[in-house]
Protein backbone atom coordinates (compact mmCIF):
# COMPACT_ATOMS: atom_id res chain seq x y z
CA UNK A 1 0.00 0.00 0.00
CA UNK A 2 1.33 3.66 -0.66
CA UNK A 3 0.59 6.83 0.69
CA UNK A 4 0.86 9.85 -1.05
CA UNK A 5 0.23 12.91 1.47
CA UNK A 6 0.20 16.67 -0.42
CA UNK A 7 0.90 19.61 1.67
CA UNK A 8 1.09 24.04 0.88
CA UNK A 9 -2.02 24.81 -0.76
CA UNK A 10 -4.18 27.47 0.25
CA UNK A 11 -5.63 30.81 -1.11
CA UNK A 12 -3.07 33.91 -2.43
CA UNK A 13 -3.45 36.71 -4.51
CA UNK A 14 -2.35 37.02 -7.79
CA UNK A 15 1.33 37.19 -8.77
CA UNK A 16 1.84 35.24 -5.62
CA UNK A 17 3.94 32.35 -5.07
CA UNK A 18 3.22 28.48 -3.08
CA UNK A 19 5.03 25.70 -2.43
CA UNK A 20 3.45 22.36 -3.00
CA UNK A 21 4.78 19.13 -1.50
CA UNK A 22 4.24 15.64 -1.41
CA UNK A 23 5.11 12.82 0.28
CA UNK A 24 5.45 8.98 -0.60
CA UNK A 25 5.37 6.06 1.86
CA UNK A 26 4.65 2.72 1.64
CA UNK A 27 6.29 -0.96 2.80
CA UNK A 28 6.19 -1.80 -1.02
CA UNK A 29 9.76 1.07 -1.26
CA UNK A 30 11.48 -1.61 0.41
CA UNK A 31 11.34 -3.60 -2.76
CA UNK A 32 10.38 -0.97 -5.36
CA UNK A 33 11.18 2.23 -6.51
CA UNK A 34 9.36 5.44 -7.48
CA UNK A 35 10.27 5.68 -11.46
CA UNK A 36 8.70 9.55 -12.03
CA UNK A 37 6.45 11.56 -9.85
CA UNK A 38 4.31 14.82 -10.89
CA UNK A 39 1.63 17.04 -10.40
CA UNK A 40 -1.70 17.18 -12.16
CA UNK A 41 -4.56 19.86 -11.25
CA UNK A 42 -7.97 19.88 -11.55
CA UNK A 43 -10.10 22.64 -12.19
CA UNK A 44 -14.34 23.19 -11.50
CA UNK A 45 -15.79 21.44 -14.74
CA UNK A 46 -12.77 20.24 -16.57
CA UNK A 47 -10.62 17.23 -17.00
CA UNK A 48 -7.38 16.25 -14.83
CA UNK A 49 -4.46 18.19 -16.80
CA UNK A 50 -0.79 17.10 -16.52
CA UNK A 51 1.19 20.07 -14.41
CA UNK A 52 4.77 19.24 -14.47
CA UNK A 53 6.55 15.57 -14.29
CA UNK A 54 10.09 14.44 -12.90
CA UNK A 55 11.79 11.43 -13.55
CA UNK A 56 14.19 9.63 -11.18
CA UNK A 57 17.24 10.77 -13.45
CA UNK A 58 15.90 14.44 -12.84
CA UNK A 59 14.34 15.27 -16.39
CA UNK A 60 11.53 17.59 -16.39
CA UNK A 61 8.33 18.67 -18.09
CA UNK A 62 6.00 21.35 -17.80
CA UNK A 63 2.55 22.33 -19.49
CA UNK A 64 2.88 24.98 -22.07
CA UNK A 65 0.99 27.45 -19.29
CA UNK A 66 2.87 26.62 -16.24
CA UNK A 67 6.74 26.67 -18.30
CA UNK A 68 8.89 29.67 -16.51
CA UNK A 69 6.53 29.80 -13.63
CA UNK A 70 6.65 26.53 -11.85
CA UNK A 71 9.54 24.75 -11.16
CA UNK A 72 9.22 20.89 -9.90
CA UNK A 73 11.74 18.64 -7.60
CA UNK A 74 12.16 15.22 -6.06
CA UNK A 75 14.52 14.18 -3.21
CA UNK A 76 14.99 10.57 -4.84
CA UNK A 77 16.29 9.08 -0.99
CA UNK A 78 12.73 10.94 0.75
CA UNK A 79 10.18 9.87 -2.44
CA UNK A 80 9.25 13.19 -2.03
CA UNK A 81 8.52 15.65 -4.68
CA UNK A 82 7.66 19.53 -4.88
CA UNK A 83 6.44 22.02 -6.72
CA UNK A 84 7.38 25.61 -6.64
CA UNK A 85 4.67 27.70 -8.24
CA UNK A 86 5.79 31.56 -9.00
CA UNK A 87 3.76 34.44 -10.31
CA UNK A 88 0.39 32.51 -9.74
CA UNK A 89 -2.24 33.09 -12.13
CA UNK A 90 -6.33 32.53 -11.04
CA UNK A 91 -6.39 30.15 -14.14
CA UNK A 92 -3.79 28.49 -12.05
CA UNK A 93 -6.49 28.03 -9.25
CA UNK A 94 -7.33 23.80 -9.43
CA UNK A 95 -6.86 21.11 -6.94
CA UNK A 96 -3.18 19.29 -7.31
CA UNK A 97 -2.70 16.05 -7.24
CA UNK A 98 0.42 14.09 -6.70
CA UNK A 99 1.29 11.14 -8.54
CA UNK A 100 3.93 8.87 -8.22
CA UNK A 101 4.49 5.72 -10.51
CA UNK A 102 6.05 2.78 -8.96
CA UNK A 103 8.28 0.27 -10.86
CA UNK A 104 6.28 -2.22 -10.18
CA UNK A 105 3.84 -1.50 -12.78
CA UNK A 106 1.47 0.47 -10.87
CA UNK A 107 0.67 4.55 -10.00
CA UNK A 108 -0.37 6.60 -7.29
CA UNK A 109 -2.69 9.28 -6.36
CA UNK A 110 -2.58 11.57 -3.58
CA UNK A 111 -6.08 13.09 -2.47
CA UNK A 112 -5.52 16.28 -3.68
CA UNK A 113 -4.73 19.99 -2.27
CA UNK A 114 -6.63 23.34 -3.31
CA UNK A 115 -4.75 25.99 -4.66
CA UNK A 116 -6.82 29.33 -5.39
CA UNK A 117 -5.62 32.21 -7.05
CA UNK A 118 -7.84 35.27 -6.39
CA UNK A 119 -7.76 37.87 -9.13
Amino acid sequence: QVQLVESGGGLVQNGESLRLSCAASGRIFNFYVINAMGWYRQAPGKQRELVATITRGGSTTYADSVKGRFTISRDNAKNTVTLQMNSLKHEDTAVYYCNAVVNNGYDYWGQGTQVTVSS
